[in-house]
Formats: structure tokens, sequence, C-alpha cells
């Protein structure tokens, strides 16, 4: 199973065979194929390009874990596992395609199809005491996913997944924060993830807020802009159709690749800087591009949530959350 940082491990000491065995259907599988950043890995940004591989199925498999870990819930866990399944190439880029910059959840749509679609998922479930009811919907499940700016199974993984192959963290400090953590009770009076230490706490929002950044940052932005709009026009002149967006990445960008568009994906392979202004100064794309600002603000048990108490995450926060992204941006390649 594709663990390249040793994450599984400390998620949980084993795989549970329920979610073996759910991450090992086709319908699953296909997510090996998808990636975690939404096509920004593709070009020649030095943060994505070195970042290595990370598939949703990797996420998929963590999440899973992850909630397996703190409820032995199996349809917790598998609702968990099973969030992603039907997402699409690039995914959120898709959203980007259907105008969801703001919310990203456009993406979720087939969820339950997916499950209902998959034989081998429909047996596993059935000899495991469970239906498609049970595990299609895990915002129904609060350990594995809720509200933002709470921590939930969902968040936790991806932040990790990302502040390791990113810089942020290292492994023993990944480790050490997963250890602090479990499940308490929120100002709601909700289940939630919460961590035992004010200073893991606040390791783990820094991280948290450092991937924020990464997310809504320009390179990010343009570029799944750029490749809204090249495969928006794929589609358009029928080099792609819309069961592409069923399927993986490899054999939608061998399409692209193999056609009159070819140069359009390489001129986005090779983005590698991006330039702004507060307006467009000439001919070239330049765009406005809002888009979703995920955020985390743990609870630390007795302290209430991190930007309560501390002042250099609160500050942080506080500055990212003003971000206007109302610039216009512009992708090119330096030709390095």
């Amino acid at each position: 199973m594709e663990d390249r940082f040793g994450l599984t491990r400390i998620y949980h000491a084993e795989v549970p065979a329920l979610l073996a065995e759910l991450a090992a259907a086709p319908a699953m599988e296909r997510l090996k194929y998808v990636g975690m950043n939404c096509g920004c890995e593709y070009t020649a940004f030095p943060r994505f390009a070195n970042g290595g591989t990370y598939s949703r199925w990797a996420h998929s498999l963590g999440v899973g874990l992850i909630v397996w870990h703190f409820t032995g819930d199996p349809a917790q866990a598998a609702a968990g596992l099973l969030h992603d399944i039907a997402t699409p190439p690039f995914a959120h880029v898709v959203d980007f395609l259907r105008g969801d910059y703001l919310t990203q959840e456009a993406t979720e749509d087939g969820t339950r199809e997916r499950i209902d679609g998959s034989r081998e998922i429909q047996s596993v479930l059935s000899r495991y005491g469970l239906r498609t009811e049970d595990v299609c919907d895990y915002h129904r499940y609060p350990i594995a996913d809720n509200d933002s700016p709470r921590l939930s199974a969902d968040r936790l993984e991806y932040t990790l997944g990302n502040a390791i192959r990113w810089d942020f963290l290292d492994r023993d400090a990944i480790a050490a924060i997963y250890a602090d953590l479990r499940v308490g009770v929120n100002e709601e009076g909700a289940p939630e993830l919460v961590f035992g230490s004010p200073e893991l706490a606040s390791r783990f929002a820094r991280a948290a807020l450092a991937c924020s950044r990464v997310y809504v940052s320009d390179e990010d932005r343009y570029s799944m802009q750029a490749l809204c709009e090249l495969i928006g026009k794929a589609l358009k002149a029928g080099i792609l159709s819309p069961t592409d967006l069923d399927g993986t990445e490899p054999p939608l960008i061998a399409k692209l690749e193999a056609s009159a568009m070819a140069e359009e994906w390489k001129s986005f392979r090779a983005m590698n800087r991006t330039l702004r202004s507060n307006a467009p100064p000439d001919t070239r794309p330049w765009r406005q591009i809002p888009a979703k600002k995920r955020r985390i603000d743990p609870l630390a048990e007795g302290l209430d949530r991190v930007s309560a108490w501390d002042d250099v995450f609160r500050a942080g926060l506080a500055d990212f959350l003003s971000w206007k992204q109302d610039e216009w941006l512009l992708g090119f390649s330096t030709g390095k």
C-alpha cells in the first residue's frame, strides 16, 4: 500500500480487514491515479514539483485509519475511507470548472452512486453488516468530518500529508502530534479531536496555517484556474468527453498530449512563476481567482481553541483571513 512517509503506521498499527478490502475495490483503486493537489503537481512550481506523489487513495486510507483509531466504529471508518470515491481527475479543478470556487464541494456529487455501483464494495459492506446508507455521507460523523475551523480526521490527514511533503513538519513531529490527540467534546457538545498538550496544539495549528497559505497561494490558484480553462477548452473541442472526468489522470493527460492542445498542456506544465497586478497591464491571460480559505483552529483540552491563547497563531490566522484575493494573477514559465 502507498505509504511513502510511513504515516499509515502512525495512524494505526495495522490496517483492519474492512478498510483493506474496501481500499482494494476497483472503485477505490481508481483514486491511486487522482492526485491530492489538484493538478498543481504537474506544474514546475518548485513546491509542487518537488512534493512527490500524494494520491486521493492514500489520503482516503489515512482518513479511514484515523477514524478507526479514535472510534473503533466500522461504519464511521468506512465512511471516512469512502468519502472521496467520486473525486474526478484533478479534483477541485472540476469545482472551478463548475464555478464552485469558494465551497469546493461539487466533487462530492455521486458518492452514493459510486458506492452503490461497485459490486466489490457492496460485497464487502454486506459481509460486515453495513449498508450504503451507513457509509455514503461522512458528514454525519463528527470525527470524520465537521465544519471548519474544527479538527476532523479528513482535515487532520491532508494537513499532515501535505505538511510532511512541504517540510512544515517531519515524521517525528507528526508522530508526537498524533499521539497527543484524543476524542473530546467541543463548545457545542459534539465530539471532536482535541489536543492534550498546548505546545503540540500550537505546533499543529501553525503547520496547518502554513498549509492553508499554500492552498490559496498565487501558484496554487493560478495553476487550478489555468487547468480549469484548459480542461474546459478540451471538452468543448471534443478532445475530452465528460466520461473522462469519471476516470483517472494518466489517460486524460495522454489524450491532451496526443491532441492539438499538446503545446498548451506543455506550457501549463512549464509554469514556474507568477506575477501580481492591480489591473491587467497587457493582453496576457491575467486572472482574478477567488478560492476557498481552508483553516483549522484546534482545541487544546481545558484551554479553548488555539487562537484564544496563542498570540502568534491568532495574528497569523487573522492576517490569512484578511487576504482579499482581488489582485490579478499571471502564471508563466521563465524557461529554466
